[in-house]
């Protein structure tokens, strides 16, 4: 055969195909999620989560010392809060003795060299199990800002090095940036949840905090799934309020927004492997189906492929251990 052209000369071994690959994924841009609940020495294993868990924040302090024996410096915390200290507006997640500040403070302390990203909205700490104050069923956009604001100031005054904004209201970064400066934190970075989808995908998140909605659903704030142009919106309004970090969530059903933003912005992307593509691989490769190694190899790399710089995944312990990178 006269064939001038043979791409599979690329694949002949193992070490060509590692000479030639183009996608790579390092333990430095992994985010690993960290539950964390009230107690000592509790561990409680998330149901619909096989092999991830919430801990107390003594056993916390353990967890995040093994990731970094791995080589994992970042993390974003989540706090599970008891329905008593819930309320409307959610006070509990500014009072200066509440447990995430405390934990926040806690790492800081015993591990300077982690990277904390905090969860700046409402629904773990509201009774209605929004991310915004919610008034005769209606979520009020400007309403929830003043609140975003004081969660946000108090998670910098905690100690944090990045707030993350996952409520989806519209004008909360620009809102946000504006309290951190004028309080001095102009080194806080936010981290924007930026296209969030109203997507299925979120349910043993919710079962570990216990933060889904009381009633209705968050379609009003959340971006509809059938919508890419609204995408490119959304991040040109967090752009330019002063968002340092654009994330999409889910990352695997949205691997063309992944890819639309870092064509479209000079900023750091960030995709959200989220507890739903988590649970997938994990049911599937318990019954027998597939390769859960393989298999989250191959997520992992797509996400990244697709043009994500950072990637909050439950399998970043799990992908640290392979050493691949």
């Amino acid at each position: 055969m006269n064939i001038v052209r043979r791409p599979r000369r690329n694949r002949n071994t193992n070490s060509i195909r590692e000479m030639v690959a183009e996608t790579h994924l390092s333990c430095s841009q992994l985010i690993h999620p960290l539950f964390i609940q009230e107690g000592t020495k509790v561990k409680t294993e998330i149901s619909s989560m096989p092999d991830f868990f919430r801990f107390s924040p003594d056993l916390a302090l353990k967890d995040l010392e093994e990731c970094l024996k791995l080589g994992i410096q970042n993390f974003i915390l989540f706090p599970q809060i008891e329905e008593k200290f819930k309320d409307k507006k959610a006070s509990l997640s500014y009072k200066k003795n509440n447990l995430y500040l405390k934990m926040i403070q806690s790492i800081k302390k015993n591990f300077p060299e982690a990277t904390i990203i905090t969860d700046v909205a409402m629904d773990p700490y509201s009774s209605d199990g929004h991310d915004g104050y919610v008034e005769n069923g209606k979520i009020l956009n400007d309403e929830t800002l003043p609140i975003l604001g004081k969660m946000a100031l108090a998670q910098a005054e905690a100690g944090a090095d990045i707030l993350g904004p996952s409520d989806m209201m519209d004008g909360r970064v620009g809102y946000i940036r504006d309290v951190l400066d004028k309080n001095g934190f102009t080194d806080v970075a936010i981290m924007s949840y930026t296209a969030k989808y109203a997507s299925s995908f979120y349910g043993p998140f919710r079962d570990a905090l216990g933060s889904a909605p009381k009633a209705g659903d968050k379609k009003t704030y959340q971006m509809d799934f059938r919508n890419a142009k609204e995408a490119i919106l959304e991040a040109e309004l967090d752009f330019n309020e002063g968002a340092d970090y654009l994330m999409v969530k889910p990352a695997l059903t949205y691997l063309d927004i992944i890819q639309s933003l870092k064509q479209n912005f000079p900023i750091p992307i960030v995709a959200y492997n989220v507890s739903g593509e988590y649970a997938m691989i994990k049911a599937a490769s318990k019954l027998g189906w597939l390769d859960e190694t393989k298999a989250m190899v191959e997520s992992l790399l797509s996400i990244k492929r697709a043009g994500a710089d950072i990637i909050i995944t439950y399998f970043a312990k799990n992908y640290a251990k392979l050493k691949l990178v």
